[in-house]
């Protein structure tokens, strides 16, 4: 069994190849062969800084991949041998609303992730992935997809709306492919006009850089004739939510996601607009399966920016670190 694993507060090249016996599944676990994991913002952060964030060492970094059942434990009757699955992001919150517990089994960070070419998990933290997608493809959905998902569809979007996205990175790419294949119009901002215009073939309905539009709230406001959007997909955090409070309609919803900016936030803006403004932090199990089953339906792929040999993912957190991407960045790692 080879994995990477974070062994020092150094960063991304201080990440360390292991190697050691492939281990059998415990009763009501499975044994997967990862074929592919993703990388996340997040997981970029947790290599990157450690210590913040309570990792102990070793720990094995990343939440999203996708593999073949090999083995199956004692009491397993959810999969069996030749299955394709993923694991959930957070393994214990199988549906309802989320708990302490439940934020206590994220992979890759509470527990060892699957950057790894054999994990053992938990048969009820694991979902079948649509048929349709390569092994690459079905990596980039347990956090991003199921995340953008939950910020939209989860949350009641409904045809005709009008949604906001910020960024091109991998849950605002996905929520452009769910909320376009819900029949809603999108605004997206990026810095890019060439990935505007990417945005723009895959059905965004308006985009706005905002290097050359930093009052791109005013705008978004132009473009909706002076109501809003509907719902804003939030990821920018403290410094871009008070633009989004003010591109929201009057009781519109803004769905906070990322946290890569500083800034301050009036909250009387959002009382006055009786905004509901919702924390998500990607999803359970049930709205991961809802989801495989629209994306199985209307037969969606997700965008791979760049894939990465399992021997090079060093190279695939310092690409993510340059944040040039489009999409997802996948590892192969078997």
């Amino acid at each position: 069994m080879k994995r990477y694993e974070i062994v020092s507060p150094d960063g991304i090249d201080a990440l360390a190849l292991s190697e050691s016996e492939t281990t059998s599944p415990g009763p009501g676990q499975v044994l997967v062969n990862i074929k592919a994991s993703c990388i996340n913002y997040r997981d970029l952060m947790t290599v990157k800084d450690p210590g913040p964030r309570g990792i102990p060492y070793p720990r094995v970094p990343n939440s999203d991949g996708a593999g073949e059942v090999i083995e199956v434990g004692a009491g397993v009757t959810r999969f069996k041998a030749g299955d394709r699955v993923a694991g959930i992001f957070m393994q214990r919150w199988i549906g309802g609303p989320i708990s302490a517990d439940s934020m206590a089994s994220a992979l890759g960070g509470a527990l060892d992730g699957v950057l790894s070419d054999y994990v053992a998990l938990d048969q009820a933290g694991l979902v079948a992935v649509p048929d349709h997608l390569t092994w690459e493809e079905a990596s980039t959905l347990p956090c991003a997809a199921v995340t953008a998902w939950h910020a939209l569809v989860e949350l009641g979007m409904c045809a005709g709306e009008t949604v906001l996205l910020l960024g091109t990175g991998g849950v605002s790419i996905f929520a452009l492919q769910l909320a376009v294949m819900q029949g809603a119009r999108v605004i997206i901002t990026s810095s890019s006009d060439e990935k505007l215009a990417r945005a723009r073939k895959m059905g965004a309905w308006q985009t706005i850089n905002y290097r050359e539009t930093p009052d791109w709230e005013k705008a978004v406001m132009e473009m909706t004739d002076g109501q809003g959007v509907d719902r804003v997909v939030e990821v920018g955090g403290a410094g871009t939510l008070q633009k989004s409070v003010d591109a929201v309609k009057f009781g519109g919803t803004v769905s906070l996601i990322g946290v890569l900016t500083m800034g301050e936030i009036n909250p009387v803006h959002v009382m006055r607009k009786s905004i509901r403004l919702q924390g998500i932090y990607v999803g359970n199990r049930v709205m991961f399966e809802r989801m495989n089953a629209a994306i199985s339906a209307h037969q969606l792929r997700p965008v791979i920016d760049k894939t990465f040999e399992f021997g090079d993912a060093r190279a695939a957190y310092h690409h993510m670190e340059a944040a040039g991407h489009f999409g997802k960045i996948v590892i192969k790692v078997s």
